[in-house]
Parts: structure tokens; C-alpha cells; sequence
């Protein structure tokens, strides 16, 4: 799979039991949640006013000053009702259709997974993002942990509630739970995170690695003695950049 460039020679990841991996802007160039909305009602065939409508209020409440916390679960009720079957195959999907673009996977840190995997360390994925995006990604690389956000689901459907959202102090909760569970000392785990609210994602392991220029990690990793990944690029602008390819994908009638 086509990946994104930025170096040509990644430093060695350190030798550790355990690695954590934020997902979107830092395994992936994307923001996962935004691109698979908009994806999903595209196959349910509704028109593109109605992905922009619902995204636009999220990003307006972001604006406004509204917490990641709580827009995440604002963004679990747009799929209120919706089968968990058709909410995963058209995960599924988006993943292959993102994948054509060829510039979904950002090379820096899926190198460092995949060195760690091969040293045999457990890869764990730690999003605020949820299955249907994320398990696709996770089948790719080989990750073997997947900590996310869980909507709830009742009689095969979601129903629009959030049952765990992993955003924040909670990233870092899962971490230090999962290695004490496994009697993995810090200094035994890695975290890559590219977002200030991955510091305590990171601040659970002994060797915190940034993946690029945000300026709170970069202080924590220089004080801890972390390293560094180049970050994805700016998004190019609309109509620019490598197509989503998804003109190929035939929408279900909507409903």
C-alpha cells in the first residue's frame, strides 16, 4: 500500500515490550471520524449537504469551545439507529477506498510500528475514533490491542449513546491499566501521538515519541527524553491533492 514519504532513513524506534499508537495524524494522514462520516453517507446515498451540515456543527461547537468530549459523543449520535453490520462494512470500505489515494498511511510512524512489531513488542492502537474505522486499520499493520471509543449498541444497531470515550486523560488510563495488567514497567513502553490531548497517552511511557511539531508534546518529549517523527503535512486544499476515489462506490438507497 502507497504510504506517505518524509524521510528516508526513520531512527531506530527504542526497544520496548509494549507501543502505543495514536491513530489519525499520526498512523494515519487523516482525521478518521470526519473522512468515514462523510464516506458512510455517501453509501447511504444522502447528499453531500447532509455530511456537511453534520460536520459543520461539530466543527462549529469545537469553535465555540466545546470540549473534545464532548463532541465526540455528539458525533456518535449521527449513527443513532444504524446497523452495526452495515456501520463495519462500510468501514471496511472506506478503507479500501482511502487506501487508493495512496497517501493514507504516514510512513514515519508505521515504520516505528513495524519495527516494533518485529522486535515483538504488543502494538496497541489508542483512539478516540471507533471500530469500524480503526479494525481495518489495525488488520493492515498488524496491531494486536485496539483501545477506543465504544458506542453503545442494543439489537444489532447503535444507539446513538457513547459508552466510553477515549479522549484525553482517558488515553493515558487505558495505557498505564493495560501495562500494569501485563506487569510492563514504563520504561518497558513506548507512545506515539501527534495532538496535545495525547500528553497523557504519553506522559504512561518511558520513551514518548511526537510525531510532529505540536508544541506541548515537544516539551514533554524534550524534558523526558523522547524523540521526535516528522508529522503529516497540511492538508492540501479542496479540489487539490491525491482524489478520495470514492465515485467507484455504489450508495445503498438511503434510509
Amino acid at each position: 500500500m502507497p504510504e506517505t514519504s518524509a524521510f528516508a532513513h526513520p531512527p531506530a524506534p527504542p526497544a520496548v515490550d509494549v507501543a502505543f499508537f495514536d491513530v489519525d495524524e499520526t498512523l494515519i494522514t487523516v482525521k478518521s471520524m470526519f473522512r468515514f462520516l462523510e464516506f458512510h453517507y455517501r453509501a447511504r446515498g444522502l447528499p453531500a449537504s447532509a455530511y456537511a451540515e453534520a460536520a459543520g456543527a461539530l466543527r462549529d461547537r469545537a469553535a465555540a469551545g466545546v470540549s473534545r468530549l464532548r463532541t465526540n459523543s455528539e458525533y456518535y449520535r449521527l449513527f443513532a439507529g444504524r446497523p452495526v453490520e452495515e456501520v463495519f462494512a462500510d468501514g471496511r470500505a472506506w478503507f479500501g477506498a482511502e487506501s487508493a489515494s495512496g497517501a493514507f498511511l504516514h510512513r514515519p510512524a508505521v515504520e516505528a510500528l513495524r519495527r516494533h512489531r518485529r522486535d515483538g513488542a504488543l502494538i496497541v492502537l489508542v483512539s478516540g475514533s471507533f471500530r469500524p474505522c480503526l479494525q481495518p486499520v489495525a488488520e493492515h499493520l498488524g496491531a494486536d490491542v485496539i483501545l477506543c471509543s465504544e458506542p453503545e449498541r442494543a439489537h444489532g444497531r447503535y444507539t446513538g449513546h457513547l459508552e466510553r470515550a477515549v479522549i484525553g486523560p482517558e488515553k493515558g488510563r487505558l495505557a498505564r491499566e493495560l501495562l500494569a495488567r501485563r506487569a510492563v514497567p514504563a520504561r518497558r513502553a513506548a507512545a506515539y501521538g501527534d495532538h496535545a490531548s495525547d500528553l497523557d497517552l504519553l506522559r504512561s511511557v518511558g520513551h514518548p515519541v511526537a510525531v510532529g511539531d505540536d508544541l506541548i508534546l515537544g516539551a514533554h518529549v524534550a524534558r523526558a527524553g523522547g524523540t521526535t517523527l516528522p508529522g503529516v503535512r497540511a492538508p492540501a486544499a479542496p479540489g487539490q491533492g491525491a482524489p478520495r476515489r470514492w465515485r467507484s462506490w455504489r450508495p445503498t438507497p438511503a434510509r
